[in-house]
């Protein structure tokens, strides 16, 4: 087997921050490769080095045996590199076709026309060729963000790439899109290209990778087989440190009731019914988990609980008080923490410095403000003990919330919202995009909020997450709760199950009576 790729000694420095530290990287042809490491760690800055996006400070880039002088993506495609960003670049309203030849289009008529019948030919011949299911003539707006990101590989592929590097692939994929990508990944293998990912997730570099190199602190610690290891030994590498990747919630004894649900039901942005005759209830020092494949309402039925959508049916009480009608502000004043689905859309102001972002939704209240005035200096007490306590990196409170990777991003506001000493927290996909140590810290806080006496709604993906922390489970389908079951007593197929929309024999899970009725 060659070797494709051969980092040497490779360091960047940046002002004030070593980015990479003498790495050296070997990645055979032919095979996966994952890069796994925390945020921060200095993964997608040594990717961004092959790739001719920054030139290394000192060491050594070889592509096929041979040492390469990249000054720019241009001469890395040239090398028959192609990387594929988290987040991705194409143009919505183009078809696949248009953006997979963007700038490369096949020409006629002595190169003054673009031919756009051969570009769509050659889009379906290379799709065909990889096993790709793209429709050429689909706009980008249309599709799914997994059929975005085969059009990305697509493009790259069409440009002669046999090396493909992919920043956090999985990030904004669903389980199913996931599982697609790596059968993309065998596929391209198969045909001999290279695949290098960049990650957090140890499970998908298990599943994934053939080859498993780890960063921490900018540092190579360590390149394993990924069927020679482990979980916690990845994770002990990553994080420097024995790593609690399972997160348990001991029994406790729940108190007063501070939500409940009754019979609610919303539509969706478009008007269609996305939740329907949903009923619970959250007591003090009770996590209430719900499991679900996205996008089965549980998005709208957050949202109505924390006044950004009003139900159209059923009532929402919090302390003992109807706020079905209440507004966000008064949610907020009275205790009601929100860590959102979409950090950019609802977490932050993406040009707004930590300082300004961590005060939203307190702006107007005291500590921070008073008589209309605005106290920065306590502002700025606040947000460098926010950055402090929940390792936000780097730790400049005067940068744009848009300079930080989306794992900082996300750790920050968790931290907002957890330090608002709230008597109600709701937690969507808290841990997404964060690495495995700042993962395993937000479920230990989690878990203290819990002791306190605080109830918690938390909505994710994450099955063994939602499991493993929450004292009782509701499973969404198509806007219905299906059913509320004891995580501690209920199989992970017996979840998937009414993930899928199927119920369970009547009486096969105790924790809840029949949907509809909250105690």
């Amino acid at each position: 087997m060659s070797t494709a790729v051969h980092l040497d000694e490779i360091t960047k420095r940046f002002p004030g921050v070593v980015a990479n530290d003498d790495v050296d990287l070997t990645v055979e042809r032919g095979t996966v490769h994952a890069l796994l490491g925390e945020n921060g760690a200095g993964k997608t800055t040594l990717m961004n080095i092959l790739y001719g996006l920054y030139e290394p400070t000192e060491g050594t880039v070889h592509v096929d045996g041979k040492p390469r002088d990249f000054d720019s993506p241009a001469d890395a495609i040239d090398a028959g590199i192609g990387m594929i960003h988290q987040h991705f670049m194409l143009v919505d309203p183009m078809t696949v076709a248009e953006n997979i030849v963007l700038g490369n289009e096949p020409r006629k008529w002595f190169g003054t026309t673009v031919d756009r019948e051969r570009a769509r030919q050659e889009v379906i011949d290379l799709s065909n060729r990889y096993g790709f299911d793209v429709n050429p003539d689909d706009a980008i707006e249309d599709v799914s963000v997994g059929v975005q990101q085969r059009v990305e590989i697509l493009k790259a592929l069409y440009r002669g790439a046999d090396i493909l590097i992919l920043d956090e692939p999985t990030a904004v994929l669903t389980p199913q899109e996931v599982e697609e990508l790596f059968r993309v990944f065998e596929e391209l293998t198969a045909q001999g290209k290279t695949i290098i990912f960049i990650s957090h997730k140890l499970g998908e570099a298990m599943h994934a990778a053939d080859d498993i190199t780890v960063l921490r602190n900018g540092k190579n610690v360590g390149t394993v087989k990924a069927d020679e290891t482990s979980n916690e030994e990845l994770a002990e590498l990553m994080v420097g440190r024995e790593v609690l990747l399972e997160p348990k919630a001991e029994p406790q004894e729940p108190g007063d009731e501070v939500l409940s649900v009754q019979r609610l039901s919303a539509t969706d942005n478009r008007g269609v019914p996305a939740v329907s005759d949903v009923s619970f209830d959250i007591r003090e020092g009770e996590v209430f988990g719900i499991a679900g494949v996205d996008g089965n309402g549980q998005s709208q039925l957050v949202e109505a609980i924390t006044g950004l959508r009003t139900p159209t049916e059923g009532s929402i009480s919090y302390k003992g008080r109807d706020i079905t009608d209440a507004s966000r502000r008064s949610r907020i004043d009275d205790g009601m923490a929100y860590v959102p689905e979409d950090r950019h859309e609802r977490g932050l102001v993406m040009d707004f410095d930590l300082v300004q972002n961590g005060i939203l939704g307190s702006q107007h209240s005291p500590p921070f403000a008073a008589a209309g005035r605005i106290h920065w200096s306590d502002a700025r007490e606040h947000t460098e003990r926010i950055i402090d306590e929940y390792d936000v990196r780097p730790p400049h409170a005067d940068a744009d919330a848009e300079s930080f990777s989306g794992g900082n991003q996300q750790k920050f506001i968790v931290g907002r919202e957890f330090e608002r000493d709230p008597d109600f927290v709701v937690a969507t996909h808290p841990t997404r995009g964060v690495d495995i140590g700042a993962m395993e810290f937000i479920h230990e806080r989690l878990l203290d909020l819990r002791a306190e006496g605080k109830a918690i709604l938390l909505i994710s993906s994450k099955l063994d997450e939602v499991q493993g922390l929450s004292d009782r489970l509701g499973v969404m389908h198509d806007g219905e709760l299906m059913d509320i079951v004891d995580p501690r007593n209920t199989t992970e197929e017996e979840i998937g199950l009414l993930m899928a929309g199927e119920r369970p024999d009547a009486g096969a899970t105790d924790a809840e009576p029949p949907v509809g009725d909250a105690k």
